[in-house]
């Protein structure tokens, strides 16, 4: 009897599974571990990719109007080169004699599913498959999930739903680029999720542009009895007045006054704990609380589950638990424990008689490919993580026993106090029960701390007199939209469906955004690579380039509906409920519409044409990480391939560091090129101003995205 290849999607989780199964020999060189009973690989990520349109036709290697649209009868693999030796691996595994079936243990996803299928299409393999789905790299986890493996065909509908999704950016993307670069005689990079979530940055944008700040002013009463209040409208409900003269006057007025309590008006307000963590909301609350982009946050959390086994898997759109994850609660919680910063609040968790498992928590109906992000039951060692990873570990751990906390509960006490026929609102907030509010009080890591304040008004009954002693106005300004933080910007993405007039449709989309929570960070990075956006401090603002762009494409393309639709269809074809054909046909039609609307020339929009001086041109840096054909060139605003007209993407753009005080220079970009990452850079933190030092890395999608990890404060 033969061996069973599994095939896992990183070195390190392949090294996790194989030591559950047994497989101790290991040689690195050959790429796989070895035992009795099983062979386990790796893929590394993606080894295989769409075909370029040369590849189909020498033709498209000159970027030319005449030969779009371009939509392949049959959309062609190709191997990716600088992976290609651990392709061969394994399809020298797979179609072994000595290899009787597989296992896919690629990640548990959309994503994951594609890496596995790809590899097994371009090496013809046909031997039979089954599928390893887990959502924790416990060795506990993997034993019940090699319990419970599944034919591979179960997950067609799933590998359908991500080969379309790969093919519709492929077709989109390469013709509506290539369209418009032509046209606009400048590289404009186009996507189907990129350009509609910069479409919503570019509105905000105009909005900004277009306000107009107007003065108003605000009349304050202080009284005898140790309270304040603020002057309002009592027909229009409101407390802005418009002239300063009226201010005035009101303040004048109540001056030394003898007032009336008119009305006292108390309500009780209870607000549940929070719902546990999909990946948007870990993302959104670690932009928010340590300024941690979505990638960032995205990478921290990955290495917490793959390397530290210490979280669920993290690239879940779902924020509740199973039925069958009820035993699992207990011995997390179990785990938590032994942690003394969590200890007390644990101890009061597992006091309680029975576990509060109601449906903010445990829901299948709204648990899909994966559960919510909690703690493991993995040996907690805090020792063992990086200050990044204690502060994203920490935030989950807090969200997790907040769930199991009573309600917040305070109490909001409105008094109208009526003073020479002026009206006067005092609002105070006095709370009674602290519940879940508590453990973020004491627990969370952030630096601005997450507090319930209280503003406690005197006991006061209506129809008692009070005395005013002071009276102020204020000068205020209206106030623009505020700038999209990454935050914010996740959060808009999320519920793209707001941005959507047709009532139908805005209910349809409830459930859709743009992207899905594991592809919004790398959109997201996407936009600020091509330098349509740019980091302002934490906030993220559109480049000239990025409004101009806005203004020429359809509005079809820059549409949340369109991309939101997209994804609805791509959801019912992994739940069986859509054919891909029907969608791949919509999505040709929409490329044929698109490769129209770029005729007309929109004459009054003229992009910066990029001045590459000959001089810098022929300093060769390097060879490109992306395409692995041109070299890395230089002009004013960056470091590019010189294939860039062949559709290779790779930038580095000299800007894209500037938040951190770094200067890319010739000799850095040359490091990492060969090197991939530049150790002990000094750098200054954009969020808080600390100095310090990090490691600068060229990450691994080799788009040109670079990132910053390991800081060290000085």
């Amino acid at each position: 009897m033969g061996k069973i290849l599994v095939i896992a999607e990183k070195p390190s989780v392949a090294r996790d599974i194989a030591r559950v199964l047994g497989c101790k020999k290991e040689n690195q060189k050959q790429g796989f571990l070895q035992g009795n009973d099983y062979i386990v690989s790796w893929a590394i990520g993606h080894l295989v990719t769409l075909a370029e349109p040369e590849d189909y036709d020498n033709k498209y290697k000159k970027w030319n109007i005449e030969t779009l649209p371009i939509l392949p009868e049959q959309m062609k693999l190709k191997v990716i080169k600088k992976t290609a030796p651990q392709l061969n691996i394994l399809k020298k595994l797979m179609n072994s004699n000595e290899i009787d079936s597989l296992i896919c243990a690629t990640d548990s996803g959309r994503e994951g599913e594609l890496i596995f299928r790809y590899i097994y299409d371009i090496v013809k393999c046909k031997k039979p498959f089954q599928r390893l789905w887990i959502s924790s790299m416990t060795d506990i986890a993997i034993k019940e999930g090699f319990s419970k493996l599944k034919d591979g065909k179960e997950y067609n509908n799933l590998y359908l739903s991500a080969k379309c999704r790969s093919e519709a950016d492929w077709l989109v993307g390469m013709n509506a680029t290539r369209a418009y670069t032509i046209q606009y005689h400048a590289l404009l990079s186009i996507g189907r999720v990129q350009t509609p979530t910069l479409a919503i940055m570019t509105q905000r944008q105009k909005e900004i542009n277009n306000f107009i700040p107007e003065d108003y002013y605000e009349v304050e009463a202080e009284y005898k009895q140790n309270f304040k209040g603020i002057w309002f409208d009592k027909k229009e409900n409101q407390t802005k007045i418009k002239t300063l003269e009226q201010a005035k006057s009101i303040a004048d007025k109540v001056m030394n006054q003898t007032g009336m309590i008119t009305n006292v008006a108390k309500e009780q307000k209870k607000v549940p704990p929070p719902l546990l963590y999909d990946l948007t909301e870990l993302q959104r609350d670690c932009n928010k609380k340590f300024g941690f982009s979505a990638q960032k946050t995205l990478t921290i959390a990955q290495e917490l589950y793959e390397k530290r086994k210490m979280i669920t898997y993290p690239r879940t759109d779902s924020r509740y638990l199973s039925d069958d994850m009820k035993k699992q609660i207990s011995q997390v919680l179990e785990k938590l424990y032994v942690v003394e910063r969590y200890q007390k609040y644990v101890e009061k968790i597992l006091s309680l008689p029975i576990l509060p498992l109601g449906k903010r928590i445990i829901d299948n109906n709204k648990v899909t490919d994966h559960h919510a992000i909690i703690p493991t039951t993995k040996k907690i060692n805090m020792d063992i993580l990086t200050d990044n990873e204690k502060k994203v570990y920490n935030t989950i751990v807090i969200r997790f026993l907040s769930v199991f906390y009573e309600q917040y509960i305070y109490m909001i006490t409105k008094i109208t106090t009526e003073v020479e026929k002026e009206h006067f609102l005092s609002k105070g907030t006095t709370i009674i029960q602290k519940g879940w509010t508590e453990l973020y009080q004491t627990l969370d890591m952030a630096v601005k701390r997450n507090k319930k304040e209280e503003i406690i008004l005197p006991d006061l009954i209506s129809g008692q007199q009070v005395n005013v002693i002071q009276s102020k106005w204020y000068k205020k300004k209206t106030q623009p939209p505020a700038l999209y933080t990454e935050n914010t910007l996740l959060s808009a993405m999320e519920n793209a469906g707001r941005f959507v007039e047709d009532e139908a449709l805005k209910e349809q989309m409830k459930d859709s955004g743009l992207g899905t929570p594991a592809t919004r960070a790398a959109i997201i990075e996407r936009l600020l690579t091509v330098g349509y956006i740019e980091r302002k401090g934490q906030t993220l603002v559109p480049t000239e380039k990025g409004m101009k762009l806005i203004e020429i494409v359809p509005e079809e393309l820059k549409s949340p509906q369109t991309t939101g639709k997209w994804e609805k269809g791509l959801s019912s074809i992994a739940k069986g409920n859509m054919t891909d054909e029907k969608f791949m046909a919509s999505i040709q039609r929409y490329v044929h519409f698109l490769i129209e609307q770029s005729s007309h020339v929109n004459q009054n929009i003229v992009f910066e044409k990029e001045q590459r001086s000959t001089k810098k041109r022929i300093r060769k840096l390097g060879i490109c990480p992306l395409c692995q054909k041109g070299t890395i060139l230089e002009h004013s605003k960056g470091y590019y391939c010189s294939e860039w007209k062949n559709g290779c993407k790779f930038t580095i753009w000299k800007n894209s560091v500037k938040n951190y005080g770094v200067v890319l220079k010739e000799s850095m970009i040359k490091k990492l090129l060969t090197e991939r990452k530049i150790k002990s850079v000094a750098i200054t933190l954009p969020q808080t101003g600390e100095k310090g030092i990090a490691t600068l890395l060229l990450s691994n999608d080799n788009s040109g995205r670079l990132e910053m990890m390991d800081f060290t404060k000085n």
